[in-house]
């Protein structure tokens, strides 16, 4: 799921990446900035896609005619994403979990109180007779559109192939069994290099979606999200410093609300430009340095400036710790896996990265919406963190 500039960290199994075809689409309702590339690439070596099938034009052309299964729907995003579709008037069904939310504290009934316009169907991605018999009802329910919200919880190494890849491909090959037209995939920036194993697992997927030749697809890379951003925001309140990695500006990235994403997922759907593309999308604005992040946020809280930088050089010591043991002791892996997903954030802009150079271009990655993080820190400071917290997905807890 980004650079973020907090100890509290989240995998965004969600953000940066070798843009396989880097063509960044403009919308009629966004201020997105956008340059077109016709060859793909992964990893600075040309491959060949086939050409998937143009299916926008094919769809129903009343929204409340166009029927959209939403897999994923109760996570941080999927829930924005749900609501917006059923506010733009699709015919909405959410496909949940039976234990759904943190922990899996949330029930069917809790489930159905979040998506009071969208029908809710009860199951799991865990297996193509899963999602055939709860979300398909064995081939009687047809839907024209797929949008996939699923994300590893933990970003741990099991959790990301089971979920990230398995999961939703499973879902992917039952909606092409049963003639979806169309496939919006929530993917993550953070893939254009990826060193973690929930990066590798997206970027498997897409990969597969690609080359599928009977659906379209719109595969949408975010950059960071506001509450990964946010995680400092109390304790800065009550006094305590702004930690950052090195000197603060490490990384940067162009954070995008929850509501500006749900509505350019939303807008996948029907704007043929998006179509059969990697999509990589920031918020408005400049990218955004942790130094200038943590800066913006004493401006607003009216105090003085108070950093502590933090050696980027000691997460590489526990790193090799954490590798170390995980080479003797086989429930170490993941904790070895977290250390390194910790890293990468402080280190690796959020941002479009040149596939020659590997530099990150704030220039070249779309901006798109009008929440800007400016707004969110205002509004958390006074109402407080409710709703954003990062639950399964916090590296250091």
């Amino acid at each position: 799921m980004r650079a973020t500039s907090s100890l509290t960290m989240q995998k965004n199994n969600s953000a940066t990446c070798c843009v396989p075809r880097r063509q960044f689409s403009s919308s009629s309702k966004s201020s997105l900035s956008s340059k077109n590339h016709h060859h793909r690439r992964r990893h600075g070596m040309t491959r060949v896609v086939p050409k998937a099938v143009a299916n926008t034009a094919n769809l129903p052309s009343e929204n409340k005619d166009v029927k959209v299964l939403v897999v994923g729907a109760t996570g941080y995003i999927g829930k924005f994403v749900t609501n917006e579709l059923c506010s733009q008037g699709y015919d909405v069904t959410a496909y949940v979990r039976p234990r759904s939310g943190i922990g899996g504290k949330n029930t069917e009934a809790d489930a159905k109180k979040l998506f009071t316009n969208a029908k809710v169907e009860f199951g799991t991605c865990g297996s193509m007779e899963d999602v055939e018999k709860n979300a398909f009802k064995d081939g009687g329910e047809k839907y024209d559109v797929v949008v996939s919200c699923l994300a590893s919880r933990t970003g741990g190494v099991k959790d990301s192939w089971d979920v990230d890849y398995q999961a939703t491909k499973n879902v992917l090959d039952v909606a092409r069994k049963n003639g979806t037209k169309k496939f919006v995939l929530l993917s993550a920036i953070c893939v254009q290099k990826p060193l973690l194993t929930f990066q590798k697992a997206k970027l498997k997927f897409e990969e597969e979606l690609e080359k599928c030749e009977d659906i379209s697809y719109s595969i949408v890379r975010p950059t960071a999200f506001f509450k990964s951003l946010a995680g400092q925001v109390e304790s800065v309140q009550k006094g305590g410093p702004y930690v950052m990695f090195g000197d603060g500006q490490l990384a940067s990235c162009k954070p995008i609300s929850e509501r500006d994403l749900a509505k350019y997922m939303a807008e996948c759907i029907r704007d043929a430009s998006l179509e059969n593309k990697v999509l990589p999308i920031g918020g408005p604005g400049k990218a955004l340095s942790a130094l200038e992040q943590g800066t913006m946020l004493f401006e607003l809280l009216e105090m003085e400036p108070k950093f502590v930088k933090v050696p980027i050089e000691i997460m590489d010591t526990v790193i090799k710790v954490l590798d170390f043991f995980a080479g003797f002791f086989g429930n170490m892996t993941d904790a070895a896996e977290f250390g390194k997903i910790g890293r990468y954030y402080a280190a690796e802009s959020m941002l479009v990265m040149d596939e020659k150079t590997g530099e990150y271009k704030a220039d070249e990655t779309p901006s798109y919406g009008t929440d800007t993080l400016r707004d969110f820190f205002k509004k958390v400071s006074v109402e407080g963190l409710a709703g954003q917290e990062l639950g399964d997905q916090a590296v250091f807890k």
